[in-house]
């Protein structure tokens, strides 16, 4: 797995994280105990840092990058970020959900339990409220989430820590 510096600044990695051995990090990166970043990824913080929380992951061929001067890149705990996503100078808070090849623009938040559907395209600045569905291209308020949908979000990345123990095992890790 490539782990590169940066302007001095090497990616720190928790001892209990997982990164496949496709996955890129580059610079200020770092990520929290048990957090996931799988194949294909590329984490880039050359200009501004990237933080991913303590049990949250970034699901195969996704790119999180940041905004040169304006925004870092903080992803909270416990945070499902799905297949093929952009995730681009914003904050995706703790239990947060983008699902499969969204987009989250510069200066988003999605907020608690918040989550973006599969294709959406977050526009620059807007916000995601706790337990909001948003969906589209651009992405608009749907509906709030039921209890059983922020249980299953919340199971997703429980299942996530376990398959990347299961996936470090499996490489001899």
């Amino acid at each position: 797995m490539p782990v590169l510096p940066f302007g001095g600044v090497r990616p720190r990695v928790d001892p209990s994280a997982w990164v496949a051995p496709t996955a890129t990090l580059v610079g200020d990166v770092t990520l929290g105990a048990e957090a996931s970043v799988w194949y294909g990824c590329t984490l880039r913080g050359d200009v501004m840092p990237i933080r991913l929380g303590p049990r949250s992951n970034i699901q195969d061929g996704s790119v999180v990058h940041v905004t040169r001067r304006l925004a870092e890149t903080v992803i909270g705990a416990d945070v499902l970020v799905g297949h093929m996503c952009m995730i681009h100078g914003c904050t995706l808070m703790d239990h947060a959900f983008v699902g499969l090849g969204a987009i989250v623009m510069d200066g988003c938040v999605v907020e608690p339990d918040g989550m973006l559907a599969a294709g959406a395209l977050l526009a620059p600045g807007k916000r995601v409220g706790a337990r909001e569905l948003w969906a589209g291209r651009p992405a608009r308020f749907v509906r709030l989430l039921e209890e059983d949908e922020v249980a299953r979000n919340r199971a997703g990345a429980a299942g996530y820590v376990e398959l990347a123990r299961l996936h470090r095992e499996s490489l001899g890790g």
